[in-house]
């Protein structure tokens, strides 16, 4: 009798375990990884559409908290993009390099994010890009973690990028954080109901072609979580 009962819990147990969502699938920490970062005009913004702190700040406190957590455990490099870099004639030309994968980036990382000062337009998909390039990603995995807060805005085509991501990468995967994403009609506080002018980036294509994930972030603490859980390699938080 006492094996049967036994049986009967375990099959409780195993149908309740079926019942719970799958934890969501992190890449291994041999992956490199690299961050692209906005920093465009818009990271700066304040006083409509609900931002009542430039989004950098925001995302400055984010990256102190995450790096510290995620650095040790994997090589992480940083293109940011936006300001235009000194020399160049085109307002486009903001992507810049700041630092291949390398271990335990959180000082270099903190260092380039803090001194920011945000300008620009919005060349993601060039930054993108990069990354894989800079991640070698036609000949081994790789990790890169997107930090947007809106569209393509200097001609580039994000999905037409993802497709091609996926079809000549070994195995690269992008993450997308949309940033206090907004609508393209700019609103002060009192003209509509709150989260009305939110929307998703145009990068989530990047996301959704390559296995990564897309997160719709609000707070600074949505930015943490997702960031950790983007970067982290199975490291609890």
């Amino acid at each position: 009798m006492a094996s049967v009962i036994q049986m009967f819990r375990l099959a409780q147990a195993s149908a309740c375990l079926a019942l719970l969502p799958a934890a969501p699938v992190q890449s291994a920490c041999t992956d490199d990884a690299m961050i692209v970062f906005d920093g465009s005009g818009s990271m700066a913004e304040m006083g409509f559409n609900m931002i009542d702190e430039p989004r950098i700040f925001e995302a400055q406190r984010a990256l102190r908290d995450v790096m510290p957590r995620v650095a040790p455990h994997r090589k992480i490099g940083l293109i940011v993009y936006g300001p235009k870099l000194e020399g160049a004639p085109q307002a486009c030309a903001g992507v810049d390099l700041r630092f291949g994968p390398r271990p335990d980036a959180t000082v270099p990382v903190l260092e380039a994010i803090d001194a920011l000062e945000p300008e620009g337009n919005t060349a993601l998909t060039e930054a993108v890009a990069m990354a894989a390039k800079v991640l070698n990603f036609r000949d081994k995995p790789g990790t890169i973690v997107l930090v947007t807060d809106g569209k393509e805005t200097c001609g580039g085509a994000p999905c037409a990028l993802a497709r091609q991501l996926f079809a000549e990468g070994e195995a690269l995967t992008v993450h997308v954080i949309g940033y206090k994403v907004r609508s393209e009609h700019f609103h002060w506080p009192g003209e509509r109901s709150e989260g009305e002018e939110t929307t998703v980036s145009a990068a989530q294509c990047l996301a959704t072609q390559t296995g990564g994930e897309y997160v719709s972030a609000e707070t600074v603490d949505d930015l943490v979580q997702a960031m950790n859980r983007m970067l982290g390699c199975n490291v609890l938080f």
